[in-house]
């Protein structure tokens, strides 16, 4: 890569992170996507870059089959990594900021019933080589669907967020704010009896000379918590257990069925958008598009008059 690109996005990064406040997986994100950029342009450095080079290269994300959102957020980087350069005195325009860009397509978010997510929760109890390991598991399929947390949210928790048998739990979510999550009474009992496995493993370690674990999922990794890749591994396991086609079942799944759940029980949008740590009312309105559908089907198949057309009628 030119010296001068590098020097561009690793200074770009900084002062995103620091004003932005952005989370790791953001930040690692906008820089692979300033990378596949720059080697795109490659051997030219990104001062040189026109508008025509950045639609150029938009062209040729769709064409390798990127979907909508990637090469939005492709975009976003560049845009925003160009402004920067502007407002640094770098360059004096930003060639993305009038290109409008493919947009993000809006799926409707996959989802399960609550019988599913009933069995889901049985089985985790059952998962695990050992008896602590499905201690753990239990509690963490029953902390997912009793606060719909994010996954790096869960993993990451520390042990001492849960000290005292609180009714509700300090999330820290993106961009490093803050949210209150209650807590079920299922999920209080199993949080009870892990953090006095958790205590009783500290001791030992404390005993040992060893240091202490601060996160509620201790881990191997690197950060020393459970990883987001080995819960995304229980929880297929836990739909295998469950008989659910584990193509369906993941971490973000069970998010989505905590939200729609609470949407079908009548629960408020708002609070839901709270509840979720969403910064945008829109980005939980898509849950209603999930509740519309299953209420459409319901009148369908239950309606005295939907099979009007056939002579037929449901009793």
């Amino acid at each position: 890569m030119v010296p001068d690109s590098q020097r561009w996005i690793s200074t770009f990064l900084e002062a995103h992170a620091a004003e932005h406040n952005a989370a790791r997986n953001t930040q690692e994100a906008y820089g692979r996507d300033l990378l596949a950029f720059a080697a795109y342009l490659d051997p030219r450095p990104l001062a040189d870059a026109s508008r025509a080079d950045v639609e150029d290269y938009l062209v040729a994300c769709a064409a390798e089959g990127l979907s909508q959102s990637t090469r939005a957020r492709r975009l976003s980087a560049i845009r925003q990594m160009y402004r920067f350069a502007h407002e640094e005195g770098w360059r004096a325009d930003n060639p993305a900021l009038q290109i409008a860009g493919p947009g993000a397509s809006r799926h409707l978010p996959k989802s399960l019933s609550e019988d599913e997510v009933t069995r889901l929760l049985a089985a985790a109890g059952r998962i695990g080589r050992t008896p602590r390991d499905r201690q753990r598991n239990a509690l963490l399929m029953e902390l997912l669907y009793a606060t719909g947390l994010r996954v790096s949210e869960l993993v990451g928790l520390p042990l001492a967020t849960v000290r005292g048998d609180p009714r509700m739990i300090l999330v820290r979510g993106k961009g490093d704010k803050e949210r209150m999550a209650p807590l079920s009474e299922p999920a209080r009992v199993a949080l009870t009896a892990w953090i006095a496995e958790r205590d009783a493993e500290e001791a030992a370690r404390h005993k040992a000379g060893k240091p202490a674990n601060r996160h509620l999922f201790p881990g191997p990794g690197a950060d020393g918590h459970l990883t987001r890749q080995q819960f995304h591994g229980l929880v297929k396991d836990m739909a295998v257990g469950a008989g659910i086609d584990p193509t369906r079942v993941s971490p973000h799944v069970l998010r989505h069925a905590f939200a729609t759940h609470l949407l079908a029980h009548g629960a408020d949008l708002r609070v839901i958008q709270t509840l979720l740590g969403h910064a945008d009312l829109s980005t939980t309105e898509i849950y209603t598009h999930v509740l519309e559908d299953q209420l459409k089907d319901l009148v369908m198949n239950h309606h005295p008059l939907a099979n009007a057309k056939s002579g037929t009628k449901k009793t």
